[in-house]
């Protein structure tokens, strides 16, 4: 892999965090009233200064334990694990902080009252299937299963609620959307949502043929219940699969351990498989927008991020 490259992990968070805003931002088109784009540039801009100020905070804070861990003496493996420790409870805070500023751009919001209203319905909603699709990981994460439909289970309420269909929905409530928008992003925000997470898949166990992500090891040690797994072992014979359950799921997982899982994905036919299902949810959404009525300047935007959701890059 190229030098360049991004490793597995700022590879999806720069996915994650470039794929999200853009669908409650361009959503309202749908409804075909005028977006006051003053007030979605300041909230985005709000955004854009609690993520800097979060990330700027939480790097200072773990800086300066990891100072007084060594100052008192301890060995660098002693430290190392004291880094670990405040990182996993910084992201924990970190995440709640998020939480806590998001909901108060919600309630401070210039829209309707009516409309508002509907707006916190679906943000309520949307917390809980994310919790719901966090519980669901958690749970299979280790266990290998070749149980596809829930790992696809874990990527609805995980993944593609909110990265998608909710975020869409959330940007047609605050225009004063009606119904048939509402069920045409659903339609079209759950299939496209799995795409996106089956791709991201992809990309941390083979990265991206032009480098621009390079193949991780993060899921493989995790054995992390993704659809690419469960198609592997389904597919495999009793000595791929053996060498599978063996290899998956290991802390301690080498690279050319992992070279050897995979080829077993790719050989299966696992990895094409995924491919598939990627280019089956892609088509679907296609359909949907050519029958939807919407704006031609939404269906345009919708076609764009659509292709950059599902697209072989980082």
């Amino acid at each position: 892999m190229a030098s360049h490259g991004l490793s597995p992990a700022h590879g999806a968070v720069a996915r994650f965090t470039s794929i999200r805003p853009p669908w409650a931002g361009l959503c309202p088109l749908g409804s075909g009233e005028p977006v006051t784009s003053s007030v979605a540039d300041a909230r985005a801009t709000n955004l854009r200064a609690v993520r800097s100020q979060v990330d700027a905070v939480l790097e200072e804070f773990l800086a300066e334990k990891a100072r007084v861990a060594a100052g008192r003496g301890h060995p660098p493996e002693v430290v190392q694990t004291v880094r670990g420790f405040l990182a996993a409870g910084g992201a924990l805070l970190v995440g709640n902080v998020a939480l806590m500023w998001a909901q108060e751009l919600l309630h401070t919001a210039p829209v309707e009252s009516g409309r508002l209203r509907r707006v916190h319905e679906l943000y309520d909603a949307m917390l809980g299937e994310v919790m719901y699709g966090q519980y669901l990981d958690v749970m299979g994460t280790g266990r290998g299963a070749d149980d596809i439909e829930a790992a696809l289970r874990i990527i609805r309420y995980k993944t593609a609620t909110a990265t998608i269909e909710r975020p869409l929905q959330l940007g047609a409530a605050m225009a004063g959307a009606g119904g048939a928008v509402m069920d045409t992003f659903t339609e079209l925000g759950l299939p496209l949502g799995e795409a996106f997470q089956l791709r991201d898949d992809l990309l941390d166990v083979f990265g991206s043929p032009d480098g621009a992500c390079e193949p991780g090891l993060s899921d493989l040690r995790e054995g992390k219940k993704t659809v690419l797994l469960p198609l592997g072992l389904s597919l495999a014979d009793p000595v791929q699969r053996e060498r599978l359950d063996r290899l998956v799921g290991r802390a301690d997982l080498k690279e050319h351990e992992a070279a050897q899982v995979r080829d077993i994905l790719q050989v299966t036919g696992a990895r094409k498989e995924t491919e598939r299902m990627i280019a089956t949810r892609y088509g679907h959404v296609l359909r949907v927008l050519d029958q939807a009525g919407l704006p031609p300047a939404a269906n345009r935007a919708l076609r764009g991020l659509a292709a950059k959701a599902t697209q072989y890059t980082s």
